[in-house]
């Protein structure tokens, strides 16, 4: 009786555990800040964007279900290392000789592969004056605290800096007059300036940047950068993220032969 007994406990014990496995997913957060066309909301207040959807097409094809946590861009090392996310997937600038408090970013996190251009560009209202870098002596900046723009801000001479904790607020910022020039996120930049309340904000095309490349921040030693290159890879060949970036209007940016990265 007793070793009838112990199988069927035994039984149970596998019964259980073969439920609880096959009803358990894995889940995988992204960090992310809010700004179109990368990540915003539409709106029934749901979270779309380029960024968004390749994110889901990616980690759903991995077998993981995607949860989106919003950070503050400044805090998003520690944010990554603490596990509060998995990854840093939002417009995330990875060229070679960026620094954060003097480290390189490649240093601080694993980089998937290059998945879209960008640039920082210089937002101001019409009619401002400000045409070349000497005009922005004198000037308040507005940039992201930790971004490429704060970097790409301070390279400027005569310059007073003020951080934000969104390249949003930024452009809220010049809009009101409190601050005379932002420097965000070329694609940002173009979803925003001349449009709707920010009629009056135009780019200043010739003090844009140097090319900049986005890609996907993991923790050093993560196992995802890897699987996440392969469904890059997959996605651009079955036509996916041209798909995307064609919804987003962000076609000419986004990159989709990742062949040269291997």
């Amino acid at each position: 009786m007793k070793k009838l007994m112990a199988m069927i406990l035994v039984a149970v014990m596998l019964m259980s555990c073969c439920l609880v496995g096959c009803g358990a997913k894995k889940t995988v957060v992204v960090g992310y800040t809010i700004y179109a066309p990368m990540n915003y909301l539409d709106e029934a207040g749901e979270l779309i964007g380029f960024d968004t959807d390749l994110a889901k097409a990616v980690f759903e094809n991995l077998g993981y279900e995607v949860i989106f946590q919003e950070i503050e861009w400044e805090a998003k090392y520690t944010d990554l290392n603490s596990g509060t996310i998995d990854c840093i997937w939002n417009g995330f600038t990875c060229n070679t000789a960026d620094e954060d408090d003097g480290v390189l970013r490649s240093e601080k996190v694993d980089f998937s592969y290059n998945y879209m251009e960008n640039r920082q560009v210089i937002v101001a209202k019409k009619g401002a004056g400000i045409a070349t870098a000497a005009d922005l002596n004198g000037k308040i900046a507005a940039a992201e605290s930790g971004s490429a723009g704060e970097t790409y801000a301070k390279d400027f001479e005569g310059i007073t800096f003020k951080g934000f904790t969104k390249q949003t607020d930024c452009l809220f910022d010049v809009n009101a007059g409190t601050v005379d020039f932002a420097v965000v996120d070329a694609q940002l930049a173009k979803s925003y300036a001349g449009k709707g309340d920010y009629a009056e904000l135009e780019i200043i095309d010739a003090l844009s940047s140097d090319v900049e490349y986005y890609a996907v921040g993991f923790k050093k030693g993560s196992e995802l950068t890897a699987l996440v290159n392969e469904q890059f890879e997959k996605l651009a060949e079955d036509g996916t993220i041209a798909k995307i970036a064609n919804k987003y209007d962000v076609a000419t940016t986004a990159i989709t032969d990742f062949s040269d990265q291997k």
